[in-house]
């Protein structure tokens, strides 16, 4: 029922839209306006898809924004809505009768992973928001892999931020796929690294911290001989 109501809005909208564009039509060329229309359109589904309340239209809306990546297409609306997936249940929270109702780790892991594929400053942002915000290793993993793959370091702001997730976690709960993408983004922005102390502190921590598994614990060893050998 949900899912009709929010396709309901999207038609009056397009409805509104396709007017609009017939009367562009008359100043600017027809591909040019055709285009502006298909993706005015795909901004309007994502951003009523992601607003909606149940998990499995978020996924939906997650499948037309990757498609959109994929495509090339990528829009203030698109990072925007991804950014709004990003922190579901979290940065935005949502109770019924004061339970929290959109805790959903797996939308916000995905929009995390796509989150880099944009690979703005303004995805960084987000991720960053997430990575300090969120308590599942999964999210968090996938926002550390992101922020990797996006390489944008001002004032080693990211890795100073990974490097106290890895503070964060190694007590308390200790977990080798999160330790793992840590050490792989620590590697691909130790050139954009400005003062490497609390980096190479975080890799020796995973280094000497026996509760992590042996591959990656000998992967922070192999990563601090490269870093000294720089």
């Amino acid at each position: 029922m949900k899912l009709r109501k929010i396709i309901a809005s999207v038609m009056i909208v397009l409805l509104f839209t396709g007017l609009v564009v017939a009367q562009q039509k008359t100043t600017r060329s027809e591909t040019t306006v055709e285009q502006e229309y298909l993706s005015t359109v795909e901004d309007i589904i994502i951003k009523e898809l992601s607003a909606a309340d149940d998990f499995d239209t978020k996924l939906v809306a997650l499948q037309h924004i990757e498609s959109a990546l994929a495509a090339g297409r990528v829009s203030p609306q698109i990072q925007e809505s991804l950014q709004s997936l990003a922190g579901e249940g979290v940065l935005s929270q949502s109770r019924t009768n004061g339970r929290l109702a959109n805790n959903y780790p797996d939308v916000r892991k995905k929009a995390c992973e796509l989150l880099g594929q944009v690979g703005t400053p303004e995805a960084k942002n987000a991720l960053l928001k997430v990575s300090l915000a969120d308590t599942e290793p999964m999210v968090i993993s996938s926002a550390v892999r992101a922020l990797g793959d996006i390489g944008i370091n001002e004032q080693d702001d990211v890795v100073n931020t990974i490097a106290w997730i890895q503070r964060r976690f190694s007590v308390l709960n200790p977990t080798d796929s999160l330790a793992f993408e840590i050490l792989e983004a620590f590697e691909k922005l130790a050139p954009a690294v400005e003062d490497n102390a609390l980096m190479i502190e975080s890799i020796a921590a995973i280094a000497s911290n026996y509760r992590f598994v042996t591959p990656v614990r000998t992967k922070a060893l192999d990563l601090l001989a490269k870093l000294s050998s720089n």
